[in-house]
């Protein structure tokens, strides 16, 4: 009896140690005004890592409001800020200097950020440097070196164990809930920028669109539609009913290839993933590459003339019938 409540000790020091050793750093992702939803849901995942969660601000101007946003979340030991005009745009062959120098003086075991065009960008460099294997996209964890993911667009699941020095990891959004909560006590550290970053790219400026409806990838309800829409301008029928349930609009890759939207639109495993309460699917025959970013929506709803489309086969409920006869007719009667 004694020898094994030795073991038991010995054993939960070890993991108290081990605990203590481990620190995560989390990359915010913000426009240097408002931080991007995708980062509370990668904090999540730090946290449930174990260790120090740090997280590194860098943007041209204003990051102290970023800062102060992230400081009002508890569970955070230290912010580190890095303002410089040179990272104007966010490139990645600016922000890569940073990133490796700040890893070069805190040694982090784990570096996170949700899966996003700029952690697409950004991390993969990062690995590069430092010669390890970047984790992408994934959807669950079971310990500080064990991770899962899909593959296969979305039709497997993959367990998978790194033994590199430093895991680099891209956090699906919709597969962790957001970090929330207050009486954050995370102390507040400026970094200055490294010298002789590189000069082979500069920012000129970004034409972005602007929308009064809900972001795409943090929508409550999102109406998409499909290559059924036929052309760009039958979305507009779209764009009424989002506009009267205070919707999103999005769209398959087929619409999108097909010219009738942008590609900022595009849902599925070359595009947005997304995972809204409500998701209404127009005129989409749902191709694997489609379900892949949508279907773990709470509630799916399918409208299609096609009875045998694969899509029904996802969907709470389905209405096969003519979209130009129904979607104006549903959206009458809202």
């Amino acid at each position: 009896m004694f020898a094994l409540s030795t073991r038991v000790r010995q054993f939960s020091a070890a993991s108290q140690l081990l605990s203590r050793c481990q620190s995560t750093l989390v990359i915010a992702e913000h426009n240097n005004e408002k931080l991007n939803p995708v980062t509370l849901h990668a904090l999540t995942a730090a946290k449930q890592l174990g260790g120090d969660v740090n997280c590194l601000v860098i943007g041209a101007k204003n990051c102290g409001n970023v800062a102060s946003e992230l400081a009002e979340i508890g569970g955070i030991s230290k912010l580190l800020v890095a303002e410089n005009s040179a990272f104007e745009g966010f490139l990645p062959e600016k922000l890569a200097p940073v990133l490796l120098a700040t890893q070069s003086q805190f040694n982090f075991t784990h570096i996170l950020a949700g899966a996003s065009a700029f952690s697409r960008s950004l991390l993969p460099r990062v690995a590069a440097k430092l010669d390890v294997s970047p984790i992408s996209d994934i959807i669950g964890i079971k310990d500080a070196e064990t991770f899962v993911r899909t593959i296969y667009a979305g039709n497997a699941v993959l367990t998978l164990k790194s033994k590199d020095a430093v895991k680099i990891v891209t956090v699906r959004s919709t597969a962790f809930e957001a970090a929330s909560g207050t009486g954050g006590t995370a102390a507040v550290e400026q970094l200055a920028a490294p010298e002789g970053l590189p000069s082979n790219s500069s920012y000129v400026g970004a034409e972005l669109s602007k929308s009064d409806r809900p972001d795409l990838a943090s929508a409550k309800i999102v109406v998409s539609g499909g290559r059924g829409m036929k052309s760009g301008d039958n979305f507009q029928m779209l764009y009424t009913l989002a506009d009267k349930m205070g919707a999103a609009v999005g769209a398959s890759r087929a619409a999108v290839d097909a010219g009738m939207v942008p590609n900022d639109m595009q849902i599925g495993q070359t595009g947005k993933i997304i995972a809204p309460e409500l998701y209404i699917a127009v005129g989409i025959s749902g191709a694997i590459q489609h379900l892949a970013g949508m279907k773990d929506s709470k509630v799916i709803v399918a409208i299609n003339k096609d009875a045998e489309a694969p899509i029904f086969q996802v969907a709470d409920y389905g209405l096969v019938a003519d979209l130009f006869k129904a979607v104006p007719e549903i959206t009458e009667k809202i």
